[in-house]
This record gives structure tokens, C-alpha cells and sequence, in this order.
């Protein structure tokens, strides 16, 4: 039997399983135009699941000024790699259960 509680609430709405997805394909940050862009999500509703995931623990962030523009680059944290892996292995049983 699965046990459905298992499934982390925070990963588990849509905009930020997108989110954390995405930051667990690269082996590098992602900067918030690039989340933004891929995701094709408002500033907002985007800065709100980061903050959310941050909170948790999931997402660390780092501010860069340089040369141009400020930017946020956004990366998982081990935390929130271990809690991915996790919500994916419950998947899997879910899928494992239709063989």
C-alpha cells in the first residue's frame, strides 16, 4: 500500500515541481529570467513558489551585481535534492503499482 502522505505538499503543486525539476536537470543555478522564461510564469507567481521553496529549505539563491543588471540565481539545496529524490521515489511506486 502507498502511503500517499508521503508526498511532500511543498513539491507537490504544479508550479513548484516545475521549479524544482528544473533546478535539479542542471548542475548549475538557474537564473530567475531563465526560470521565468522556461516556466513561462508572472514575476510574481514565480517569486511566490521560490519563496515557498526557500522557506522549506528546498532553494538557496544568490544575488549578483556586476557589470550589467542584478541578478538572482537560484540553485536546490542538498535538502531540497534529498526531498526531490524522494517525492520522485514515491512516484515510482504509484507507477509501479499499474505493472
Amino acid at each position: 500500500m502507498i502511503d500517499f502522505s508521503k508526498l511532500d505538499k511543498t513539491i507537490h503543486e504544479k508550479g513548484r515541481l516545475s521549479i524544482m525539476t528544473l533546478l535539479a536537470s542542471r548542475s548549475g543555478p538557474w537564473s530567475f529570467q531563465e526560470l521565468k522564461t522556461e516556466l513561462e510564469m508572472s514575476d510574481g507567481n514565480l517569486i511566490t513558489h521560490l519563496r515557498t521553496l526557500a522557506a522549506a529549505g528546498f532553494v538557496d539563491s544568490e544575488k549578483l551585481t556586476g557589470d550589467g543588471r542584478p541578478q538572482t540565481l537560484y540553485s536546490l539545496t542538498r535538502p531540497g535534492r534529498t526531498a526531490f529524490e524522494d517525492y520522485l521515489a514515491v512516484l515510482e511506486q504509484i507507477l509501479d503499482l499499474g505493472k
